[in-house]
């Protein structure tokens, strides 16, 4: 054979190798990263990416609104109104219509809730009646506050759509924390009818996340609101299910992720997305990253507003079972976060987008893998 198709053969075998490892959100390992305010006032984030790759942003305390970007996060449209209420997370693209499905409550829960629905990737917004069923416990689920929602992708369940869900049992006050627990609701016919799922098992919880894995188990993780003891530090609960979120097993607390202020007893909505990785479950967290100062011993309530700082994103490379990789997106004042990846061939392929509170508004960070693990190649972190 001549020296001339002995490397020809060569070069394709290494082009179809680069190809078989290629990750969108790595960029050929070129970093990007951008950070911008794209909501001046209020709170609560909630952001998904449309089928055609449009951002929407959900956001909102009294008035609930939508902004777009068109073009990957450059640019971003003026407000579009939905309407008065409180933005409740759990926003939804269901992967089969390209419908785009978003939650309201008219106050702080519990309250009367309200669905909406856009058809043109958020452009319009129509409100529609939802039939809600009360879960085992006789309980009609809440929607505040929360991670976006999925479409199941994969086994017996595959087209049902699920957000996180809470419920607050005996009511909203500081004596009934212990009593309130946080679980799902479920539509297996497009979001006209909703089933809660069994409660998460462990209580005194509310404002979580839900994402599925490659082969279709479902992970959940959950705020704690408040510690049991009034003092202790709070670290993530996690939980996973494998009947397409009616039930959830085998219960944790993380022993890495944060939930919020570790100088404080008062827990902080975390974001969640998985990386859209063929044969990897690359999972994104966000939230703060403070730990406590040993020696010290200040657990006052109202601390969880001030010292809600440094905005950090963890990265698990195995569907959550160890996050070895984590990185400071703010310095500066940091709340409640919302997550979402880019979809392949629009505008916003290879990009993960971060929204966040801070200082009395919003703001978007557009970055992707290669900057998260500062140049170092993303499979150096998988497990064998």
């Amino acid at each position: 054979m001549s020296i001339n198709k002995i490397l020809g053969i060569f070069l394709l075998t290494t082009l179809l190798s680069c190809m078989q490892d290629e990750n969108p959100y790595w960029s050929k390992g070129q970093s990007l990263f951008e950070v911008q305010e794209i909501f001046n006032n209020e709170r609560l984030p909630n952001i998904v990416t449309a089928k055609d790759g449009t951002l929407i942003a959900v956001w909102g305390w009294n008035n609930v609104r939508v902004r777009r970007s068109e073009d990957g996060g450059k640019t971003w449209g003026s407000e579009i109104p939905i309407g008065p209420g409180l933005n409740t997370g759990g926003a939804i693209v269901d992967e089969a219509s390209g419908d785009i499905l978003i939650f309201t409550e008219d106050t702080h829960p519990p309250a009367p809730l309200h669905m909406f629905r856009s058809k043109d990737n958020g452009k319009t917004w129509m409100e529609e009646e939802i039939t809600i069923h009360s879960d085992s416990k006789g309980n009609i689920p809440s929607m505040c506050m929360n991670e976006h929602g999925i479409t199941l992708q994969h086994g017996d369940f595959k087209g049902r759509l699920i957000r996180p869900s809470r419920v607050y049992a005996g009511g909203n006050g500081t004596e009934f924390w212990h009593l309130h627990y946080t679980n799902a609701i479920y539509s297996d016919d497009g979001g006209k009818t909703w089933q809660p799922s069994e409660p998460f098992p462990i209580y005194g919880t509310g404002e979580a996340a839900i994402e599925e894995l490659s082969d279709g188990t479902l992970y959940y993780n959950s705020r704690r609101h408040k510690s049991t003891d009034g003092q202790s530090p709070l670290w993530r609960y996690t939980a996973m299910s494998k009947d397409g979120g009616h039930t959830w097993e085998n219960p944790k607390i993380s022993d890495v992720l944060p939930d919020g202020n570790q100088h404080s007893f008062y827990g902080l909505m975390g974001g969640l997305v998985r990386l859209s990785v063929e044969g990897h479950d690359i999972l994104l967290f966000s939230n703060i990253d403070m730990p406590k100062k040993e020696g010290v011993a200040d657990f006052e309530f109202q601390k969880r507003w001030s010292e809600r700082k440094r905005g950090t994103i963890w990265v698990s490379f195995d569907g959550g079972k160890t996050w070895p990789l984590k990185k400071l997106v703010d310095e500066g004042s940091f709340a409640y976060s919302s997550l979402a990846a880019g979809r392949k061939g629009t505008p916003s392929e290879g990009m993960i987008y971060l929204l966040y509170e801070c200082d009395g508004g919003g703001k978007i960070a557009c970055f992707n893998l290669n900057w998260l693990t500062e140049g170092k190649h993303w499979k150096e972190f998988l497990r064998d």
